[in-house]
C-alpha cells in the first residue's frame, strides 16, 4: 500500500520511467509466451524450442538491468537522514523498491498475456485474418503452470535484483528546500575511489570469447549462423563465444572508465580536466558497467550487420522485437545511470557554484567526460565487432 501511495505522488518523469519498465516487461513476457506457444505446437523441435528460450534470456537480462537502474534513481526509495526514525531504514527502503519494481513488471506481464491471448484468438477470435496464428501457436492449449512461471520470471528477477542493489546504498546528504547549505571551510573535492579490479578479467574473457568463436566457426566460414525463428540449431560454441565476449566487455567497462579518468588528468591538468577526471574515476563503477553492456550490444549489432547485410535475413518479427528490447533497455539503462550519477554529485556541484566556480566550467567538464568516453569506447566496440564477424564471414 505504501508503494502504491508513493507511486501516486511521484513526479511525471519517474512515472514515465516506471511505464518504460512495464513496457519492457511486457515485451519480454510476450517473447516467453511465444516460445511456449511454439513448443506446444512443435513438440518434435525440442532443440529449437530450447534455443528460443535461451535467446529470450538476453532481453530478460537487459530488462532486469534497466529495472534496477530505474529503482536506484527513484526519489521515494533514496536513503535520507531521518527516515530510519520512522521505520524506513535501508532494508525497508530496499523492500519498498522491490515491491514497486515488482508491481511495474507484473503490470507489463499482464499486458503481455492479454495481447498474446488476443492475437491467438483465445478471447474474441483470430485478428488480422489469422496472420499470427502459426507464429503464436494458435489452436493448441497452453499449460497453465508453465504460463504462470514464465510470466513471473521478470517480476521476481527484477524485484530481487532491485532489493539487492539498494540494500547497501549510502545515505544522501540532506539539502534544505531553499537550496542553501552550510559550507565547511576545509571542504574540497573528495579523493577518487579505488580502481575497479575487473579489467584484467574482462580483457581475458573478451579474448577467450573471440578465440572460442573463431575455433567454432573454422569449418563453416562464410555461412552466418541462424537466429531463432527457424528450426535449425545455432552452433552452441559460437553462442558461447559471443556470450563470453559480452560478459568480458561488461566486466572491463568500469576499469576502462577509470582509466579514462586517469587519462584526463595526465600531463599537467587544469581545473576543468582535473574535475572531469576525478568525477569520472569516482563514477567508474556506476556508469562503467552499463557502458560496457552497451558496447557489447552495439558490437553484436555491427557484427550482425556484417553477417546479414548483403545476404538473406534469417529472422522474423520476434527476433526484431528482442533486438529492439535489448537495444532500448541497454541504452535507457546507460542514460538512467548517468542521471543517477548526476544526482549523486549534486551536492558537489552546488558547493562548487557557491564557492565561485562558473557554470561554463561544470558544463565543460561534462562535455570532456563524454568526449573521452566516446573516443575510447567507440573504436574498441568497432574493433571487437569486426573481430567477432571475421571468422563467420570468411
Amino acid at each position: 500500500m505504501l508503494a502504491l501511495r508513493l507511486a501516486r505522488g511521484t513526479r511525471p518523469l519517474v512515472l514515465v520511467r516506471r511505464l518504460m519498465v512495464a513496457a519492457a516487461s511486457a515485451g519480454v513476457g510476450f517473447l516467453l509466451l511465444c516460445t511456449l506457444g511454439y513448443a506446444s505446437t512443435h513438440p518434435a523441435y525440442s532443440t529449437a524450442s530450447v534455443l528460443r528460450l535461451l535467446w529470450c534470456f538476453v532481453p530478460l537480462a537487459a530488462t532486469v538491468q534497466f529495472a534496477v537502474a530505474v529503482a536506484r534513481t527513484d526519489p521515494s526509495t533514496r536513503p535520507r537522514p531521518g527516515l530510519s526514525a520512522v521505520g524506513l531504514g535501508p532494508v525497508r527502503l530496499g523492500v519498498l523498491a522491490a515491491v514497486s519494481t515488482a508491481v511495474s513488471c507484473a503490470l507489463g506481464s499482464m499486458v503481455a498475456l492479454l495481447l498474446f491471448l488476443h492475437l491467438r484468438g483465445d478471447l474474441t477470435g483470430l485478428p488480422f485474418d489469422g496472420a499470427a496464428a502459426e507464429l503464436l501457436g494458435a489452436g493448441s492449449p497452453l499449460p497453465v503452470a508453465a504460463t504462470l512461471v514464465l510470466l513471473t520470471l521478470v517480476p521476481v528477477a527484477a524485484a530481487t535484483a532491485s532489493a539487492m542493489a539498494l540494500r547497501t546504498r549510502p545515505v544522501q546528504p540532506a539539502v534544505p528546500e531553499d537550496g542553501t547549505q552550510d559550507i565547511v571551510p576545509d571542504e574540497q573535492i573528495p579523493a577518487p575511489a579505488a580502481p575497479p579490479t575487473g579489467l584484467p578479467w574482462g580483457v581475458a574473457l573478451t579474448a577467450a570469447g573471440l578465440a572460442v568463436e573463431a575455433y567454432a566457426s573454422r569449418d563453416g566460414a562464410g555461412s552466418p549462423f541462424p537466429l531463432p525463428g527457424i528450426p535449425d540449431a545455432t552452433p552452441v560454441w559460437v553462442l558461447a563465444g559471443w556470450s563470453l565476449t559480452a560478459i568480458g566487455l561488461a566486466m572491463a567497462g568500469p576499469g576502462l572508465t577509470y582509466l579514462c579518468g586517469r587519462l584526463l588528468q595526465a600531463v599537467r591538468p587544469g581545473a576543468v580536466r582535473l574535475l572531469a577526471g576525478r568525477v569520472l574515476m569516482d563514477e567508474a563503477r556506476r556508469i562503467g558497467l552499463p557502458l560496457g553492456v552497451v558496447c557489447a550490444v552495439l558490437s553484436a549489432v555491427i557484427a550482425a550487420i556484417a553477417l546479414y547485410g548483403t545476404g538473406p535475413r534469417h529472422f522474423g518479427p520476434l527476433t526484431a522485437l528482442g533486438a529492439v528490447l535489448v537495444l532500448g533497455c541497454t541504452t535507457a539503462t546507460l542514460l538512467t545511470s548517468a542521471l543517477e550519477a548526476k544526482q549523486a554529485r549534486a551536492h558537489l556541484a552546488q558547493t562548487l557554484l557557491r564557492l565561485g566556480a562558473p557554470v561554463s566550467a561544470l558544463r565543460a567538464a561534462v562535455a570532456l567526460r563524454a568526449g573521452v568516453l566516446l573516443v575510447v569506447f567507440a573504436p574498441m566496440t568497432w574493433a571487437i565487432a569486426e573481430l567477432a564477424a571475421l571468422p563467420l564471414t570468411g
